[in-house]
Formats: structure tokens, sequence, C-alpha cells
């Protein structure tokens, strides 16, 4: 209670004259320390408690900034594989543009490289139109050629095969040279190289298309060593592709060319006017015309034979006797004579049977019926 009064009695001294406001003073600088000491534990609460908020913070910030990071960094990975895609696929593209041939795009399944046996297989097969012996490019230049095929895969002989050989040639003079593979993904053997050959380190080779296996123009590979062989009667050297054999994921199968269409021949016809393969036949020539004799030149005949003798062959009738025109008879017909013929009408065809001489004596009266009037007999004729 001691207490509580002189408190109370100290407060309204204080409130009412205000003389206690300067020992007030001097002694909240005289207790600061005081203040700060006492202070002391509770900042270091607080500091604590906020440090190891902050510290929460900050990790759980830095835990997915890195998570940011990584598929920042697994996109960049990304879009730089699709760009080597897209280089490669143009590149692709441009060689198939370039070579001006038909190709197909086969993405790459499996490959072997071992020493004895370099092979590729591709995603690409019989049912696709695939066919055994087809070469294979990529970007660079030639790969190799299929030797197996499926219904939907098909296996592919790299051209670094110690079982293959490709005909190439020299870009800079033509020389012709055989490139055998080695075994090893990155060098082709060159042998049996006259010294006197114009080839030289750096030449680069294409096919030559010898064989007709491989399209000629395609890139093979540059010659990057010459050297003697233990004869030395020849060079030897070796040859880096041109293709990529252990890169890449597609390549290209060249297709055949189409066969070039014959242009259609016209059929010629035979002689005779017949008909063969649908040509219009072509009509015979004409035979030549005999025109009839005119009344000028009719022919008289011999005598005749005599009674009962028979001419049966028109080649025995007498040749004709050039005289002047004959002289005109009578134009009253004659008397039929029973058993005689009657007047035979000129004709070109000679007749089996033996015929009379014809009349040639002009008609004074013309007459619109047919003459029945008889051969005039020998002693008609003569005068």
């Amino acid at each position: 209670m001691i207490y509580l009064g002189l408190a109370v009695a100290l407060i309204v001294l204080d409130h009412r004259g205000g003389w206690l406001h300067e020992a007030r003073r001097q002694f909240s600088v005289v207790v600061q320390p005081l203040w700060a000491v006492a202070g002391w534990p509770g900042q270091a609460m607080r500091r604590v408690q906020d440090d190891a908020g902050t510290l929460g913070q900050l990790t759980e910030e830095n835990q997915h900034l890195r998570q940011e990071l990584l598929l920042s960094q697994a996109r960049m990975a990304r879009l730089r594989t699709v760009a080597a895609d897209n280089e490669r696929l143009r590149g692709l593209l441009d060689a198939a543009q370039t070579s001006g041939v038909d190709v197909q795009l086969a993405p790459i399944l499996d490959i072997d490289l071992d020493p004895t046996r370099q092979r590729l297989v591709v995603r690409a097969g019989s049912a696709d139109g695939v066919r055994i012996g087809q070469s294979v490019i990529d970007a660079g230049g030639l790969l190799g050629q299929v030797i197996e095929t499926k219904p939907y895969q098909s296996t592919v002989l790299l051209i670094t095969d110690p079982a293959h050989a490709v005909p190439v040639a020299v870009v800079r003079n033509g020389v012709r040279l055989v490139a055998y593979g080695s075994g090893e993904v990155g060098r082709l053997r060159l042998g049996n190289i006259p010294t006197s050959s114009d080839v030289k380190t750096g030449d680069e080779l294409i096919t030559s298309g010898l064989g007709g296996r491989f399209p000629a123009g395609f890139l093979v590979g540059t010659i990057v060593d010459l050297r003697p062989d233990e004869s030395r009667a020849y060079l030897q050297g070796d040859v880096r592709p041109a293709a990529q054999l252990d890169r890449g994921r597609d390549v290209l199968l060249l297709r055949a060319a189409p066969p070039i269409a014959a242009a259609p021949v016209a059929p010629v016809a035979p002689e005779g006017g017949e008909r063969v393969g649908g040509a219009t036949p072509t009509a015979a020539p004409p035979s030549p015309t005999v025109s009839e004799p005119t009344a000028a030149q009719v022919r008289y005949p011999r005598r005749p034979p005599a009674a009962g003798t028979v001419t049966g062959n028109a080649a025995n009738t007498p040749a004709a006797i050039p005289t002047a025109s004959p002289t005109l008879s009578s134009a009253r017909p004659r008397a039929t004579q029973p058993g005689t013929q009657p007047e035979a009408t000129p004709s070109t065809t000679p007749s089996t049977t033996p015929s009379t001489t014809p009349s040639t004596t002009p008609s004074t009266t013309p007459s619109t019926t047919p003459s029945t009037t008889p051969p005039a007999t020998d002693e008609a004729v003569r005068r």
C-alpha cells in the first residue's frame, strides 16, 4: 500500500507541477542501456524467427528456380536437337534436289559397325517399294546399297564394309578407280593405282556409274593419303567417306527412274494391201486395160479348114492380113443357112471354140436388133 500511495503521489505531482520532467529525462538516459540489454533476448528471438522464415522461403525459391533451370536446359537441348534435325533434313532435301532423282526418306532403326560387318537397318521395306540393290545416300554422299528387304524394314550394306566395292572417278580429271571397304567407319581403301595416274591427295571421288549399280555423280569421299605398295609398281590410298556413316537418323533411298516411253511407230502396210496391226490397207495398182478392136483393126482370117475338120485351139488362128478397108457389101442381111453359127462378137479373150470370120461390112441401114446373120462364107468375101 505504501508503494501504491507513493506512486499515486508522484503521478499527481508530475501532472500538476511538471517539475519532475527534467529528472525523468535524466533518468531515461541512465536506464537506456538497461532497456537495451533487457530487449536483447526478444530481439534475438525475433531475428532467429525471421531468419528461419527467410531461410525456408529462400530454400523453396531456390528449389523452384533449380527446377525452372533444369526445364529450360531441357528445352534448349531439345531445341538444339530439333535445329540439328532441321539442318540435317535440309541437307537431305538439298541432296535430293541437287541429284534430280526420286528419293524416299527412311529412318534408321539399327546400326552395326563391327569391323567385319558394316550395316544399317532402316524402317522401309518391300511394302514401301524398296528393292534389293537400291542405292542409299545422305546429305554428305553415298552410304551404301540395300542387300535385304522385308515387308517393313531393309538392311543396307555400307560402303565401308570389307565385302563392298564401288567404282569411282576423280572429279578433277575423271580418272577411274575402285574404292574398297576397310572395315573402319572413317576410311575406304584404294588399291592398284598406276604410278603414272594423275591422282593426288585432296582429290574428291564421285561414283562413276560403271556397272549400273550406283548412279553417276554422287560424292563418295576425299583422298587423304597415297603411298606406294610393297612392289613399288602401284599406289595405295586412303579415302575419307563424305557420308556420315556413324551419325544421322535418316537416309535417302534412290528410286529407279521411270522407263522412257517409246514413240509410237506407224505400221507399214505390206505389199498386196494386206492389213497388219491396224494399218490402213493400200490399194493394189490397177491392172492394165485392153481396149476392144475398132472396125479398122478387124482382121481377116485365112481360108477356113476343110469340111469335117475341127479346130479347138485359139492358138491355131492364122495371123492377121494387113489390107485396106474391106469392100462394102450389100445392106441386106444374108440368108441364114441351116446348121450355121450366128455371127461371133470380137473379144480380147481367146476362145476355145473355133470362131468364124466376123462381118466387117458396114451397113447402110441402121438396125436396132441384134444381128443374126451368119458369118460370111469364103465365096462371099471373094471378089
